[in-house]
């Protein structure tokens, strides 16, 4: 995609001479006769440097339409690049160019080699600092937690891993699926490790923590004064993700009426910035994560089918830790290492019968869970080895299905779905969710069982 320069001068043929040149080294040049006819190019366009004479017809000698046009630019918080061109006498206005906010300048005949070094020079310049603007953006404002590291040795997470390294190195949109603390975080992180954009930014998005009223411009940024609270331009995460992977988590939760928007970006790679009419291109690969019923929600209308498709071009389910019990220890050790170190401990290890007790228990928060009950242990430790004893696990419906009778299956599914129905008082959708399975499977079962409603 070729770079855009704007030329500014009421002199046909300058503007010619540069344009001539410009266009001869691939850029797109766009002209203007005056500064008020560049400000409206720039509302239609994007101009990635702007070449600009600070004498006009109106005034030939002081160069104060020029100097106005900059303090202008400031005013809107317009940082493009600007190469003020002056006379070759006028030295004193090509200082009062920069001070007032000109990257550079030039004089007026211009040499054709050292135009364009000044032009690729104040180009790279600003790729520069829009390269440190998003990390710094990005440091400031992912505040999300900490991904846990990747332990595994499952033949369930084994195959999936396969998988996982073979779609990485693709750019294909990916929807991580499972429940809360499956590791879906570390998961993408990965991804991107093993994509070929891991030498550029991943930016994480937890979507259910964005208010409605900001998804615009926390996705797609804005400018200064676009709203009340605007005070400044700020870059959206799709600009901070440029060239990298952006991470939506919590993608169920993104309201009804913003959808549409994401979609857009999806389909066409184009956005606007709150406040602006300039349309910019959005170059990412994204990922997105959620443990919801997609299937229940679309038939409820709560989420499109076409975002949906857009979303999961590869779906990947990672699958609970009660279903990779073979990774449950060596992940407890690893998390024994990281909370020692974490709080300074000496040397601490698990004893063996800790392997047991830990298989035995279902972790209905996954590996999340197992992660604080490691960090509690370390914190508890009297002596340099974690017992069985010392491990506490809160009481789940383990210990009452040791005492529940046994019954065939069908007769468990039965009683699930009517215990399912009657805490949501009825409601099939919402049993549904809560079973893990579609409303049109809730309804089957129903009339299976011959449960009425």
């Amino acid at each position: 995609m070729s770079l855009t320069v704007l030329v500014i001068d009421d002199m046909a043929d300058v503007r010619l001479s540069a344009n001539f040149l410009l266009s001869n080294q691939g850029y797109h040049v766009l002209e203007a006769d005056s500064v008020l006819q560049a400000l409206e190019v720039m509302k239609q366009e994007k101009v990635d440097l702007i070449l600009l004479d600070m004498n006009y017809s109106s005034d030939t000698t002081s160069g104060q339409e020029g100097i106005d046009f900059l303090a202008k630019l400031t005013k809107l918080d317009i940082t493009t690049p600007v190469v003020a061109m002056t006379g070759w006498s006028s030295i004193d206005l090509a200082v009062k160019a920069m001070q007032q906010g000109a990257s550079d300048f030039i004089e007026k005949p211009w040499d054709n080699q050292r135009l364009l070094q000044v032009i690729k020079q104040q180009i790279q310049v600003t790729d520069l600092k829009k390269q440190n603007r998003r990390l710094r953006q990005q440091q400031q404002t992912d505040n999300s937690e900490q991904s846990e590291s990747l332990v595994w040795q499952s033949k369930a997470m084994s195959t999936l891993m396969v998988e996982i390294k073979r779609i990485a190195k693709t750019d294909a949109t990916i929807l991580l699926t499972g429940e809360n603390g499956t590791g879906k975080s570390s998961i993408a992180a990965y991804i991107h490790q093993l994509s070929s954009r891991c030498q550029q930014s991943l930016v994480t998005v937890n979507m259910g923590a964005i208010p409605e009223s900001l998804f615009e411009s926390e996705l797609f940024g804005h400018k200064k004064g676009a709203f009340t609270d605007a005070k400044e331009t700020r870059i959206g995460r799709f600009e901070m993700a440029k060239e990298g992977t952006l991470f939506l988590d919590e993608i169920a939760n993104i309201p009804l009426a913003q959808q549409a928007k994401l979609l857009r970006v999806l389909e066409s790679s184009e956005y606007e910035m709150v406040g602006s009419s300039i349309t910019e291109r959005a170059n990412v690969r994204l990922v997105s994560a959620s443990n919801a019923n997609f299937e229940s929600l679309i038939q409820d209308e709560k989420f499109r089918a076409d975002l949906f498709y857009r979303l999961n071009t590869i779906e990947i389910h990672i699958p609970p830790l009660r279903e990779r019990t073979e990774d449950i220890f060596p992940l407890a050790k690893h998390f024994v290492e990281k909370h020692t170190l974490r709080y300074g401990q000496t040397n601490l290890t698990l004893a063996d019968d800790v392997a047991e007790k830990l298989k035995a228990y279902d972790w209905p928060g996954n590996i999340r869970e197992l992660s604080h009950v490691m960090e509690r242990a370390v914190l508890f430790a009297d002596d340099n080895i974690i017992s069985a004893q010392a491990i506490n696990l809160k009481k789940t419906s383990q210990a009452s299905m040791e005492t529940m009778p046994l019954m065939t299956l069908e007769q468990a599914e039965q009683q699930l779905l009517m215990q399912a129905l009657q805490k949501t008082e009825g409601l099939t959708a919402e049993a549904a969710d809560l079973l893990g399975i579609s409303k049109s499977a809730i309804y089957r079962r129903m009339e299976k069982y011959d449960i009425k409603n």
